[in-house]
C-alpha cells in the first residue's frame, strides 16, 4: 500500500519535529522542510537514517517545488518567540505571507489539504477570558509584537480566502503556550526562561508584578489535537491548548520548587503589549475533535525539566544569532 505523503514545513522546529516523529509512527512518508534559522537538525537527526523520511533545506518564503504527489501540508515555518521574531521582524513577515502565499499554491496545485499553525497571540492583549475562537482580538498591529501577531492574523485570513474561493481544504489550528522537549533553553518563552536560569544558579525574572496568567500545554498533547484537527470535517480556526491557567508569580515558584534552587524571583518592567491573560476556551476541540489536554502541568514539568538538564552545559548559555541579515531585506 502506498504511503500518504505530507510536507512539514519548519520541521526542525520544536513542534516540527515532533510532528515529524507523530506522522512517521503513523506510516506516513514525511517532508521535512526548514531553512534552519531558528531549527536545529538535531530536534530530526534520528529519521535521516528512515526511508520514509527527507529533508529539504529552504526558505518557504521563497517558492516552494517538492516532486510527486502530496497528501498534506503542515505549515509550522516561522519565528515564534519574542527573541527571535523581534531579532528578525521582516523574516517573520515574510513567512506568513510570502510563505503561506506559496504554500497554499503548492496545495491547490497538487490537491493537498493544508494546515496552517496560527496561535493565540492573534487575541492580542485579551479582553476577555478565556478566549474563544469567535473573539477577534486586542492587536496592537504597529507595536513590537506586531510583526508576529499580525503576520498570524494575515495567514488565516489568506488560508480562509483560498479555502472559500478555490474551495481548498485548510484548517487552522490556534496553539497556545506549549512546552516539552527539544525548546530551545535561551529563546526567550518563559518556561525555558525560568528553567534555564534555574539551572545557571540566576535569580528567576518575573515581568510586572506576576499577576499575568498564561495556560500551559505539554506537547504530546498539542500534536494529539492538531493530528485529530487535521483529518476532522472542520475549516474554522480551533484552539489547542491547556485551560489550567497559573499567575506568572505562581510559575516561577513551581520552578523553584520542581528544580530545589534557592534563587529567589525579581520582577521587572512588563515588556509593551505583553498579554495580561492567556486562557484557551477548547469547548470546539471537546466538541468537534474529541479532544481534551490529558498531561498535567506537574508531570508535563518533570519530563521537560529531566531534558533540559540532560543538555550539554554549553546550552545553558546564550548562544548569539545566526548572520538574519539576508532574512530581514
Amino acid at each position: 500500500m502506498k504511503r500518504k505523503r505530507v510536507l512539514i514545513t519548519g520541521a526542525a522546529g520544536f513542534l516540527g519535529s515532533h510532528l515529524c516523529d507523530r506522522f512517521i509512527k503513523e506510516g506516513f512518508h514525511v517532508i521535512a522542510m526548514d531553512n534552519l534559522i531558528t531549527g536545529d537538525l538535531q530536534n530530526i537527526e534520528h529519521l535521516f537514517k528512515l526511508e520514509q523520511f527527507e529533508f529539504y533545506h529552504h526558505d518557504v518564503s521563497k517558492f516552494v517545488y517538492v516532486p510527486g504527489d502530496l497528501d498534506y501540508i503542515l505549515h509550522f515555518a516561522s519565528p515564534a518567540s519574542p527573541i527571535d521574531y523581534l531579532k528578525i521582524p521582516i523574516q517573520t513577515l515574510k513567512v506568513g505571507s510570502l510563505g503561506i502565499h506559496n504554500l497554499l499554491g503548492l496545495a491547490k496545485n497538487k490537491k493537498a489539504r493544508l494546515l496552517i499553525a496560527s496561535t493565540s497571540e492573534v487575541y492580542g492583549d485579551p479582553t476577555v477570558n478565556p478566549q474563544p475562537e469567535e473573539y477577534w482580538g486586542n492587536v496592537n498591529p504597529v507595536g513590537p509584537r506586531g510583526v508576529y501577531d499580525e503576520a498570524k492574523r494575515f495567514q488565516e485570513a489568506m488560508t480562509m480566502a483560498y479555502h472559500t474561493f478555490h474551495g481548498l481544504e485548510t484548517r487552522i489550528v490556534r496553539i497556545f503556550n506549549t512546552y516539552g522537549p527539544r525548546m530551545r533553553l535561551n529563546d526567550g518563552r518563559v518556561l525555558p526562561a525560568f528553567i534555564g536560569q534555574a539551572l545557571r544558579g540566576e535569580d528567576l525574572t518575573v515581568f510586572g508584578d506576576g499577576s499575568q496568567t498564561r495556560s500551559f500545554c505539554y506537547v504530546d498533547d498539542l500534536v494529539e489535537g492538531i493530528y485529530r484537527l487535521l483529518f476532522s470535517d472542520y475549516a474554522g480556526p480551533v484552539n489547542i491548548g491547556n485551560p489550567d491557567e497559573i499567575t506568572m508569580m505562581d510559575f516561577a515558584e513551581e520552578i523553584i520548587k520542581l528544580t530545589g534552587t534557592s534563587q529567589k524571583i525579581v520582577c521587572q518592567p512588563l515588556p509593551t503589549d505583553d498579554p495580561k491573560q492567556r486562557r484557551p476556551d477548547i469547548t470546539k476541540a471537546k466538541e468537534i475533535l474529541g479532544w481534551e489536554p490529558k498531561v498535567n502541568r506537574a508531570e508535563g514539568l518533570k519530563i521537560t525539566y529531566a531534558y533540559f538538564k540532560s543538555l550539554p552545559k554549553e546550552a545553558l548559555v546564550a548562544k548569539a544569532h545566526k548572520d538574519f541579515n539576508d532574512y530581514n531585506r
